[in-house]
């Protein structure tokens, strides 16, 4: 997936042949059922919600005129509606915030140590 929005993002016939026939433009890529039509119809939210990595998601979103408001409350919704990141950078890893984690550590707000 990653590799599909990263060439489609940085090369104007790939550009071509996706405005051209989206279906097509990704059958080259070995993607599963969800991701091709996540790609195809520009789902942002589950496309972030399947791990797609924020810097390439954010080209993919502005190639297909998503202004950066709306593409930020798409991944809020895909989180919304598909539950936590499956995968990649952004999946939860179980980290507890940093409050928690300076308490944990012993570590008191505001005190460097």
């Amino acid at each position: 997936m990653q590799k599909a929005l990263y060439e489609l993002n940085r090369d104007d016939s790939r550009q071509a042949a996706f405005r051209a026939d989206p279906s097509a433009a990704v059958e080259r890529y070995d993607l599963s059922a969800e991701e091709a039509a996540a790609i195809v119809h520009a789902d942002i939210g589950l496309l972030y919600h399947l791990g797609v990595n924020g810097q390439i998601l954010m080209h993919f979103a502005a190639f297909n005129g998503i202004a950066w408001q709306d593409y930020l409350q798409l991944m809020r919704d895909g989180v919304a509606t598909h539950g936590p990141v499956r995968e990649g950078i952004y999946a939860l890893s179980g980290y507890e915030g940093t409050a928690e984690h300076s308490a944990r550590l012993g570590q008191r707000e505001g005190v460097q140590g």
